[in-house]
């Protein structure tokens, strides 16, 4: 196992750590400065993260083995690290470094890559049916494809994988859907993240493409309904099911935690999951049960009640998963999660969701931008986030 210096694991929440420092000084009437009493009368503090950062030096021979790895499964070969140790100036050894980097992203071995990153992410693979969505991820990444597509393609959407030759081979999901919508109409996520009134399925869609668990959607200030906790969903209270309107379950009960924080986001989605049987076949009919006793069907008014319309976010309307994938592919924090997740793999961080390995949005609101501008073209997000300053410093 090769060591990384941790200086890296710490400098995308630099930020966030610093804050907790300066906190936690003033709560004890100190402050978390460095010795600026000498020499000046600047009584400015002196955040102890940004100096940290600041003695970071360029290591391109680093950082070339660490991209070899992440990107290849392997060290880098001796003539390459003899190429950068060589190659002079810190520039001239810039550029050797990034078209390794670029010639890296061209090789089967990315490929392979690929697919055990999208695996990692879905958390789903290595059957047949189960990997087609990874795969297509995959697909898209190497080819350098927009993001879009992972929730817009209609064709192609359920490929296979050669990982002796890295090769692609293009393939339509067949499971009964008349226009597909990338991954989110995909069998093999269907099937995978069955359960009652596809819930699974809507928290697969929020944690994998938007970075964060439920709550998907927070007022600043919450509403107090009388319960244990306050209303925090920006949607109007009534606009989900519950025993007052109509439901089987009620979404509407705050005796213990107020339901409705994370359901008013998480009911106008399901819906449009619930048609999908147990091995993903898309049917006519709801296909879900509910947990009520008997575990009977679900029925729309178990979400909803009448008259309201399936939704991604507030103000977001989707009336099918089409609809769905095209907001989600405008959304920009979808944007912002696809490049926190390249940004934490290149890193040697845990999965966003299940370790909170969070990242600053300020830390890369740069790479955010440039990816957004190229349409969200998915390899070259890649080599941004292991050509930037954050990768190749220590």
């Amino acid at each position: 196992m090769i060591e990384e210096n941790p200086m890296r694991t710490t400098s995308t929440l630099a930020r966030t750590l610093a804050v907790a420092l300066l906190a936690g000084a003033a709560c004890t009437g100190g402050t978390s400065t460095g010795d600026d009493s000498v020499g000046d009368d600047d009584d400015t503090p002196v955040d102890e993260w940004d100096q940290k950062l600041a003695e970071r030096e360029y290591d391109y021979s680093a950082a070339l083995r660490i991209a070899s790895l992440r990107l290849t499964g392997k060290l880098p070969s001796l003539a390459e690290v003899k190429a950068v140790a060589d190659a002079g100036d810190l520039a001239a050894q810039k550029v050797v470094y990034e078209s390794f980097v670029r010639n890296y992203l061209e090789t089967p071995e990315f490929s392979v890559q690929m697919v055990g990153f999208w695996r990692d992410t879905f958390k789903m693979g290595e059957s047949a049916m189960l990997d087609t969505a990874p795969v297509f991820a995959a697909q898209l990444t190497v080819e350098n494809r927009s993001l879009s597509e992972l929730f817009t393609a209609t064709a192609g959407t359920c490929p296979t994988f050669n990982p002796a030759t890295g090769e692609f081979t293009a393939a339509d999901c067949d499971n009964g859907v008349t226009t597909h919508a990338g991954v989110l109409t995909n069998p093999g996520v269907q099937a995978h993240f069955f359960s009652n009134m596809a819930f699974r399925r809507v928290r697969w869609v929020q944690e994998a493409f938007a970075c964060t668990a439920f709550p998907a959607e927070l007022m600043e200030t919450g509403v107090d309904l009388g319960g244990a906790q306050a209303y925090t969903a920006p949607w109007p209270f009534e606009s989900i099911a519950g025993a007052s309107n109509g439901g089987t379950v009620d979404f509407h009960d705050t005796s213990a935690v107020v339901c409705a924080n994370c359901h008013a986001t998480m009911n106008h989605l399901a819906p449009l999951f619930a048609n999908f049987d147990d091995a993903g076949e898309l049917q006519t009919t709801i296909q879900v049960k509910t947990p009520n006793d008997g575990a009977p069907d679900a029925k729309l008014s178990d979400w909803l009640p009448a008259g309201e319309a399936t939704a991604w976010r507030l103000g977001v309307p989707a009336a099918d998963l089409p609809a769905l994938g095209r907001a989600m592919a405008a959304d920009p924090k979808v944007a912002e999660c696809a490049v926190a997740r390249f940004w934490d793999w290149a890193l040697g961080k845990g999965d966003i969701v299940d370790t909170l390995a969070l990242v600053p949005s300020e830390v890369i609101a740069a790479n955010v931008a440039a990816f957004q501008a190229s349409g969200g073209t998915l390899q070259d997000a890649i080599f941004a986030v292991y050509t930037s300053d954050d990768f190749v410093k220590f």
